[in-house]
């Protein structure tokens, strides 16, 4: 099954890619890896503000986490020049959770994107390394930020 056939099953419909709020770019590619910056969480729309731990629960956050992975395959589709069949492999995800100091459930969290990247690209491309880093704020409030790295063909 295709990429684009696992998200049509999934009802998943790819954003187009978000205009950086700031100094950088959306993607670097450099050899045959492409490097996406972070992305926060956004539910209609706006950012999804809150902290785990607080005012956020950690179901919460996976869903967040999960939205943070749509908005991903969305800069990656324009990444690989609208091929995503290209992505020979997800390497990395780095994710950083706006959490209280007693909040240990951010890897919890970081599965809503990993799962979620494993179901669109299949168990071997999908399979990850990853980081998911408890964070004391994340820009515009966002409860979830999350980058990624991946190889193409």
């Amino acid at each position: 099954m295709s990429v684009y056939d696992q998200l049509k099953a999934l009802n998943i419909t790819l954003p187009p890619v978000a205009v950086p709020a700031a100094a950088y770019v959306p993607y670097v590619q450099t050899g045959n890896l492409v490097f996406l910056s972070g992305h926060i969480a956004r539910k209609d729309g706006k950012p999804w503000v809150g902290q785990l731990g607080r005012d956020v629960t950690t179901e919460q956050g996976q869903a967040a986490a999960r939205a943070v992975a749509i908005d991903l395959m969305g800069t990656l589709h324009a990444a690989t020049g609208g091929d995503l069949n290209r992505v020979q492999r997800i390497v990395k995800l780095m994710s950083l959770v706006n959490s209280t100091g007693d909040f240990t459930e951010q890897h919890l969290v970081t599965n809503g994107a990993s799962e979620l990247l494993g179901q669109v690209f299949g168990a071997e491309k999908g399979a990850h390394a990853r980081s998911a880093f408890g964070v004391a704020q994340i820009p515009l409030g966002a409860c979830v930020e999350i980058e990624l790295i991946a190889e193409l063909g």
